[in-house]
């Protein structure tokens, strides 16, 4: 059985036209119904397949996978035994669910392992034991840059050599449809004066994709970047939450804190690293060259395609931003070999994220501080309404697919978070 699944299979359950859920997908996710706690699952259209239920009928007997594995109130077991698991487990629940296979009904199961989507409740999928957060965008670094940076070079002379980033806090991440709760923390003071102890009027989202790692390496032993892909499950969407006038005053010289590490919305699906096999494109060229524990080739790239929508409470909501995935800078195998070159572990449930996604232009970019100059110059959105960063009531939606035309939509589903008056 291949790890691909064929672009014209189909399945018995109906998939609705337009449905970023289809056969070629097939995201693990955490979900639990009014009948049953928080189990293992795959989306296929507008439904889950319960894998407990599939495995407590015996059908995952010809697997090494172990039954409560998939009871489980996370994927961190699941993801924790490996790339080969992952590919067969994968390869069998696309022939459970293609069209004309009848095990499910043969076993008695197909009227309970089938759950709508809306009867369920979606739980976060992994526990995350560490969490990494990098800058790979040239052009959100660049532009950063620019803003702070006006008479120097928006790059540092770092960035170009290594992938950038920082350890977050990983215990405040939290599942799309999560409130989060405006922060408060020291900023400037007005006109040079004393730091004031308020709630941040900087608010702001961070459009970006995270990949999650299995067991991947011992203590003192470092992953070589052709190796890297080989430890990596599956990708997410994130929303990295950030107060950019705490930060501003906070982060020199050791970079992001508090004004990062209240929250981080992740999506509820994590999307396979094989589901995206087929939208897989060469990463833009590096110059100066790379050092060589971190040179890669071929497709280590991905064609993904994001957007951001905010919707002022009870108002209609405005896209202010659509985006690539395609032409970030340093790739998740970089990044994965640069965060244990020295040594340091990943381990099964280990979140990276991309940093900020941005594009060259207007409207491809990927957080207020760029769209709005740092609040400088604010935005219209549909309602009438004007946003220099997010009010109180604002929901922002994260979405991101691979795909187009006629060929299977592999959909990242939605991040969502409202933001809710400081405490």
């Amino acid at each position: 059985m291949t790890h691909v699944v064929s672009p014209d299979a189909e399945s018995w359950v109906p998939v609705p036209v337009g449905s970023g859920f289809p056969l070629q997908n097939l995201p693990y996710g955490v979900f639990s119904t009014p009948e049953a706690g928080p189990r293992v699952g795959v989306a296929i259209g507008d439904q889950i397949l319960d894998l407990d239920a599939v495995a407590k009928a015996g059908l995952f007997d010809g697997l090494e996978l172990p039954a409560a594995v998939c009871a489980s109130p996370t994927l961190n077991r699941f993801i924790a035994l490996g790339r080969p698991l992952w590919r067969e487990v994968r390869a069998w629940v696309a022939e459970l669910l293609s069209a004309g296979n009848d095990e499910l009904e043969a076993a008695g199961i197909a009227g309970r392992a089938i759950v709508p989507q809306r009867d369920a409740t979606m739980h976060i999928p992994i526990e995350v034991p560490d969490y990494v957060d990098f800058y790979s965008s040239i052009h959100h670094a660049s532009n950063v840059g620019m803003l702070f940076r006006p008479d120097a070079e928006p790059l540092l002379p770092n960035w170009r050599h290594l992938p950038v980033g920082y350890h977050g806090r990983a215990g405040t991440i939290v599942v799309s449809g999560t409130e989060i709760t405006r922060p408060s923390g020291q900023r400037r003071g007005p006109d040079g004066g004393p730091p004031v102890f308020e709630p941040s009027i900087a608010l702001d989202f961070e459009l970006e994709v995270g990949f999650v790692t299995g067991d991947a390496n011992a203590l003192g032993e470092p992953i070589p970047v052709g190796k890297a892909e080989q430890h990596i499950f599956g990708l997410c969407l994130v929303n990295d939450w950030s107060a950019r006038d705490l930060q501003a005053w906070e982060y020199q010289p050791l970079g992001p804190f508090l004004g990062k590490s209240f929250a981080t919305s992740i999506t509820p699906w994590i999307v396979p690293l094989d589901a995206v096999e087929p939208y897989r494109v060469a990463p833009p060229p590096q110059d100066p060259e790379v050092l060589p524990y971190l040179r890669t080739e071929g497709f280590a790239g991905l064609d993904l395609r994001l957007e951001v929508e905010i919707v002022p409470e009870g108002a209609a909501g405005t896209t202010v931003t659509r985006t690539g995935f395609a032409d970030m800078y340093w790739t998740m195998s970089q990044q994965l070999a640069h965060a244990t070159v020295n040594g340091a572990t990943a381990h099964a449930g280990d979140l990276f994220a991309s940093g900020t996604v941005s594009g060259p232009e207007p409207g491809t970019l990927g957080c207020m501080l760029e769209i709005t100059k740092n609040g400088t110059e604010p935005i219209m959105l549909d309602d009438g309404s004007e946003r220099a960063y997010l009010r109180n009531g604002d929901e922002v939606i994260l979405r991101g697919w691979c795909g187009a035309g006629d060929g299977p939509l592999i959909s990242f589903g939605e991040c969502r978070g409202v933001v809710l008056p400081a405490r």
